[in-house]
């Protein structure tokens, strides 16, 4: 009987102690599954966004060319009886650099000179006669258009004389020669080439949403190679149109060269200063996320992340120019954006403003 009365009693004791765990336990998981309910809010910092003077600048590259180039071809065949080329020296408009084998044409040409004295000499005879009545009108026009055609031979003559002549066609300095005299040539035989490297071009490409702000006169800044001294250019020619390709604008400018400082092929980093904008909306670059359909930033609203799809123009070194989707006084989030979904709570940890500006 004792015994039954113990069993009893531990089996009570189990019972209540089972009972114990599990209401703990349920209160321990509700208060638990309270907490998961509501995550912690993320920490991130924010920008306050502010209109600031933009000095627009654009920073690309370019290669220097020369003012004028050309490579000098005979323009026929012949032996090169005279060669006055000298490797890298500075030439004048319409001196001689080479010259071809013209005997041939020159006796031709001594041939016709003589016809056409004779065709003279033969058509005032016929004047003389025509006036008193001893030969007909026809005749004289024979004799007139014999000699017309004996000069346009003669000019022909005197045009292939000329080809056999390579001459400078503009003030350059000359590179290094090709052939030597004696040598045989033809119209695809290289004498050399010449550059006009006073002044220099300074040829470089830009983004085609530039195209409306740049214009001829433009001032270009330009360094070459490690030099760091700033040399000054300015933009004489723009392509009529954008490469299809590229999406960019070809520009040109010239700089005096006139102490031959700068050689073509040359690479130059150029700084092209644009016009600037007295109220422009500028916030930091890594606040930008690239979305499918274009580009968002988050803001915080009342404790809470926003998403909000802008539209970008400009960007300098730190900053990116808004043009739509923001407003003076937003807070951007720029620091924690990884976690963030729209509705996300938020706890603002750092806020930064912008450097005023001196105008």
């Amino acid at each position: 009987m004792k015994l039954k009365y113990f069993l009893l009693l531990i089996l009570v004791i189990a019972l209540l102690a089972f009972i114990k765990i599990k209401f703990f336990q349920n209160k321990g998981d509700k208060k638990s599954m309270g907490n998961q309910g509501k995550p912690p809010a993320i920490p991130v910092g924010v920008y306050v966004a502010k209109e600031e003077v933009l000095n627009n600048e654009l920073f690309v590259t370019g290669t220097l060319i020369a003012n004028e180039s050309a490579t000098l071809y005979p323009e026929t065949n012949g032996k090169i009886i005279k060669l006055k080329l000298k490797e890298g020296e500075t030439v004048k408009k319409g001196e001689l650099i080479a010259k071809i084998n013209d005997t041939e044409l020159q006796v031709q040409l001594k041939k016709i000179n003589l016809q056409t004295s004779l065709l003279k000499e033969k058509l005032e005879r016929i004047k003389s006669l025509q006036k008193i009545g001893g030969t007909s009108q026809e005749e004289l026009d024979n004799a007139n258009n014999l000699l017309e055609l004996n000069l346009a031979e003669a000019e022909i003559i005197k045009t292939q004389i000329q080809k056999t002549e390579v001459l400078a066609p503009f003030n350059g300095i000359l590179g290094f020669k090709n052939i030597s005299e004696g040598a045989i040539a033809n119209t695809t035989t290289i004498i050399a080439e010449i550059q006009q490297l006073n002044p220099i071009k300074i040829e470089f490409s830009v983004p085609e949403k530039y195209s409306n702000v740049i214009g001829k006169n433009n001032k270009v800044f330009f360094k070459i190679n490690e030099n760091s001294k700033i040399y000054e250019a300015k933009v004489v020619a723009i392509d009529p149109k954008i490469n299809t390709l590229e999406r960019t604008l070809q520009i040109r400018a010239i700089a005096d060269n006139s102490n031959l400082n700068f050689i073509p092929g040359s690479f130059a980093k150029i700084n092209l200063p644009l016009k600037k904008i007295e109220n422009a909306l500028m916030i930091p670059t890594e606040s930008i996320i690239p979305i499918l359909k274009g580009k968002k930033v988050f803001i915080c609203k009342n404790g809470k992340a926003s998403e909000a799809i802008v539209t970008t123009g400009i960007r300098n070194a730190d900053k990116i120019q808004i043009l739509t989707g923001l407003s003076e006084g937003d807070s951007i989030v720029t620091m924690g954006m990884v976690q963030l979904k729209e509705g996300s709570e938020i706890k603002i940890v750092k806020t930064s403003y912008p450097t005023p500006l001196i105008k």
